[in-house]
């Protein structure tokens, strides 16, 4: 007769982060197994292009952010130089790029001589503002939610992005 022995399932070391960085990752890698990518229905590499890249202005606890067509909080990276991405690889997986697959838009409010674009990871068009790249945040899971402001993660810190293209918040 056989005895069945307890199996532990092999849990990946970087879920095992204390923390917010092992919470973060942790959230991203179950959205990922649920086909979400960690937020708004995104794959796990980068946000998916919307046919017209609109930016609006959105009103939050923070004030006037910029945001998609859909009122998610768009951010920027201060690890970022000009309008070249740095974040790549796991960066991504938590803050996928903002990119169209036309030119983006400016919303009343938007500064549309601010509006640029740039190649993301993947061969997509990034959506740029003020010259920065511009990325979603997973961990924001509603229109309005400000969730990634002023996190330091992945060598630089990150914030949503006032009308005027500088950020908000120190």
């Amino acid at each position: 007769m056989r005895t069945l022995l307890s199996i532990r399932p092999k849990v990946p070391r970087a879920l095992l982060l204390p923390g917010a960085t092992g919470l973060t990752m942790l959230a991203t890698a179950c959205g990922a197994a649920l086909g979400y990518g960690g937020g708004y229905g995104t794959q796990p590499t980068s946000a998916p292009p919307t046919a017209t890249g609109t930016v609006t202005v959105s009103s939050t606890k923070l004030g006037s952010i910029l945001s998609d067509g859909q009122g998610r909080a768009l951010y920027l990276f201060t690890k970022d130089t000009g309008a070249s991405s740095t974040c790549t690889g796991s960066c991504l997986s938590v803050w996928p790029s903002f990119t169209t697959t036309g030119t983006a838009r400016a919303s009343s409010g938007v500064n549309p001589g601010l509006l640029g674009a740039t190649t993301a990871n993947g061969g997509h068009t990034q959506v740029t503002y003020n010259g920065h790249p511009l990325y979603y945040y997973v961990g924001d899971t509603a229109p309005g939610d400000t969730n990634g402001q002023n996190l330091d993660q992945f060598g630089g810190s990150w914030y949503v992005v006032s009308p005027s293209g500088a950020q908000v918040g120190q």
